[in-house]
């Protein structure tokens, strides 16, 4: 967990950096666009392999490799960061995109393994805590180190937070692959007598509700580069003679409501209820928020409204990731593939379309319209997940079509295991 902090610390780092110096070797905003959409679509790329890959070689395989292909390609610039090689920049975005989702899809994926399915919530909120952290310290000492150092100090230091990360998973040698594929998740509590018939009727034979719940993300991840867009435009009209100020005081406050995320989730959503309901909820609550940020308000309210979307996002992120980490062990890889795939995805066709939308359009109505869509997409979610629970509570007889029938939402629900009470189940095959 630590050693990914240290990872992390360095990505946020190299997220300012990695921009400035993209802009003085490039020389324009089109191209800074053109080298971001090569990063998040070399991620999304990664993931739709990555499910694969892991199987074939092994979690600790991918993330050590995944690391040394990062320090290596962070080191080559800041090696040449005096000498800017276009050719070289963008292998090296390719890399980063590609390297940070195979290593996320890999450890998210090895937690369950690693500490077990009854611990795998307090380890999601660690490594959410650990990132908010990494966020604050990233964006707060990138200044600092350019400063003293330029692009070449800050590129070494990203290269050695990945050797470090690296070295860690080296020693330490982590279990994060289960003996012959057997860990089957955690038990799940599914109708008598049921059904195999109508388990697969998601996405690529995911369940329905699940698979509802990885558009949701993607979703939630298109609607969420509206506010990052934006942030910029607003922290310039709000704040002319300081907008860092502005940006600074969003940042911190969302990732310390991040931080506290987990404490809330534990003190007011017991780990057997994570399932799609409670992400949809944290969801719509989410996009809430984060539309409350661009309303103009005073200081001290957008510093707490910034806390509230901290803790949202951070409870979301924990109860989706160990909705996803309940699956089996030969299903899950590939379920952190297709997400980081649907959320890369997402967050770049937003990215276009957010750009696009405010240069004729007001920022609080793009905002509002990117998390509106999210916000429907949970409702959706919920009415989704309701349908399924008034169906496997349905008893056998009471059909109007005649006794003993069943209709189509009780037949899947019996048929893929899920539990009306958690919204969660196994995938097939379990």
């Amino acid at each position: 967990m630590a050693s990914y902090a240290v990872s992390a610390y360095g990505n946020f780092l190299n997220l300012i950096a990695l921009s400035l110096f993209t802009y003085e070797v490039v020389g324009s905003a089109f191209g800074i666009g053109v080298v971001m959409a090569l990063r998040l679509f070399s991620g999304m790329l990664a993931g739709l392999g990555a499910g694969a890959l892991t199987t074939a070689l092994g979690r600790r395989t991918v993330m050590v490799g995944a690391d040394v292909a990062q320090a290596l390609a962070m080191a080559l610039l800041a090696v040449s960061a005096r000498d800017p090689s276009l050719t070289l920049l963008l292998g090296a975005v390719i890399v980063l995109g590609a390297g940070n989702t195979l290593f996320t899809v890999a450890l998210r994926s090895a937690v369950p393994v690693l500490v077990g399915h009854d611990g795998r919530s307090r380890a999601n909120g660690l490594l959410v805590a650990g990132r908010s952290a990494a966020t604050v310290l990233g964006y707060g000492s990138a200044a600092a180190v350019i400063a003293s150092g330029g692009y070449a100090l800050a590129f070494a230091v990203n290269s050695a937070s990945f050797v470090v990360s690296a070295v860690v998973v080296l020693v330490l040698r982590p279990r994060t692959d289960a003996e012959g594929a057997t860990d089957e998740g955690p038990p799940t509590e599914s109708a008598p007598g049921r059904r195999k018939t109508g388990a697969r009727l998601g996405l690529a034979g995911i369940p329905a509700l699940l698979a509802a719940a990885l558009l949701l993300r993607g979703t939630d991840a298109f609607a969420s580069s509206s506010h990052n867009v934006a942030l910029p435009i607003v922290a310039g009209l709000e704040s002319p003679d300081n907008p860092a100020l502005f940006m600074t005081q969003f940042w911190v406050a969302w990732a310390v409501g991040a931080l506290l995320s987990h404490q809330v989730l534990k003190r007011f959503q017991p780990a057997k209820a994570y399932g799609e309901r409670a992400f949809a909820l944290g969801t719509a609550a989410m996009a809430v928020f984060f539309v409350l940020v661009f309303t103009g308000l005073p200081a001290p309210a957008l510093i707490l409204v910034a806390l509230a979307a901290g803790i949202a996002d951070g409870c979301t992120e924990i109860v989706y990731v160990s909705r996803l980490q309940a699956a089996p062990e030969r299903e899950r890889s590939r379920l952190f593939g297709m997400s980081a795939s649907a959320e890369t995805a997402g967050f770049t066709l937003g990215m276009i379309a957010a750009a696009a939308a405010l240069e004729g359009f007001p920022v609080l109505a793009v905002v509002a319209a990117f998390h509106g869509t999210a916000l429907c997409g949970a409702l959706a979610l919920l009415a989704f997940a309701a349908a399924r629970r008034r169906g496997a509570a349905m008893p056998p007889g009471r059909d109007t079509r005649g006794p003993g029938s069943k209709t189509p939402l009780t037949a899947e629900a019996e048929g893929d295991g899920h539990d009306a009470r958690t919204g969660a189940g196994p995938l097939p095959g379990s």
